[in-house]
């Protein structure tokens, strides 16, 4: 019998392809809600116009009394406090030589993926004090919605009646939630035992969700309120009234020198970022909703 692949098969050589297999991941969803980005190296001040004054209605010759004195206000940005998101990746330049794929470009888009995702999670979760951590989008002064029950489309609504009460901008609104909450509302059904969905997909509308009109921003980097039990939270958000501070977009730094007494190269990924409501009222938080 001759020797062949099928009873030699240790002797053959392993076909590696030179493709790297990535996992399934959300993508970035914040800044590209449409936040106003401003690229700066240093603190930011924002000038902010204070309430309204009170003009009067007088007769002809008559004086004008009281005098009005307008009020202002500031936002500040990127403190000298603030930090930054960093990250460092060593490799032996034996495995960089004998890798099936670019090694290098690999551990780039892998670590760049995470500083990224580490920034979504900040800007959309429950902590962070503009000292040292950005504020998540969950600890602005934004009008509240206490949902403590399963969400449902009179929440929506409710949510969307703050939004207009504080005369935001209609058009500019949309919802962010989890998949989680965008099925459960997706499941809503026009009766008992109907299979007619009170929600229906738009047809001139590919790819994407709408509720009530406004777009839908679905993404799990959301953060659930810790309790007894958890509850979830999502938003209804004029992003147009947020602003960002970039100091520093994902930055990648080869370093081929500075571990060269161990024969190594490192990747290292810098970025750092603030954010801010312009105008708090923009920004509906539902909160409590059973999960």
């Amino acid at each position: 019998m001759a020797v062949d692949t099928s009873n030699a098969a240790e002797l053959t050589a392993e076909q590696v392809q030179k493709v790297l297999v990535q996992p399934l991941e959300a993508q970035s969803a914040f800044l590209a809600a449409g936040p106003r980005i401003i690229d700066t190296a240093g603190p930011l001040r924002l000038p902010k116009m204070g309430p309204a004054t009170s003009p009067g209605w007088f007769d002809e010759n008559a004086q004008i009394t009281p005098e009005v004195d307008p009020t202002f206000d500031e936002i500040m940005l990127l403190p000298s406090t603030m930090q930054s998101v960093k990250t460092l990746t060593r490799f032996s330049n034996e495995l960089a030589r004998q890798s099936v794929i670019a090694l290098d470009q690999a551990l780039r888009d892998r670590i760049v993926k995470d500083v990224a995702d580490t920034l979504d999670k900040q800007f959309l979760g429950l902590t962070g004090d503009g000292v040292t951590k950005p504020k998540g989008l969950f600890v602005y002064a934004g009008q509240s919605l206490a949902v403590d029950a399963a969400v449902g489309l009179d929440d929506l609504l409710d949510a969307e009646a703050l939004a207009l009460g504080a005369n935001v901008n209609p058009d500019a609104l949309k919802w962010v939630m989890t998949s989680r909450e965008f099925i459960a509302l997706r499941k809503i059904k026009a009766a008992t035992g109907s299979n007619n969905y009170v929600l229906q997909p738009d047809p001139t509308k590919a790819g994407g969700y709408t509720i009530f009109g406004k777009p839908v921003i679905v993404t799990n980097h959301l953060t659930d309120t810790t309790g007894t039990p958890n509850t979830g939270n999502m938003a209804l958000v004029d992003f147009s009234q947020i602003v960002v501070a970039r100091d520093l977009a994902p930055s990648v730094k080869v370093l081929d020198q500075t571990f060269g007494d161990y024969d190594q190269q490192a990747i290292r990924v810098v970025a750092r970022y603030d954010v801010a409501a312009l105008n708090d009222d923009a920004v509906i938080e539902l909160t409590g909703i059973t999960i």
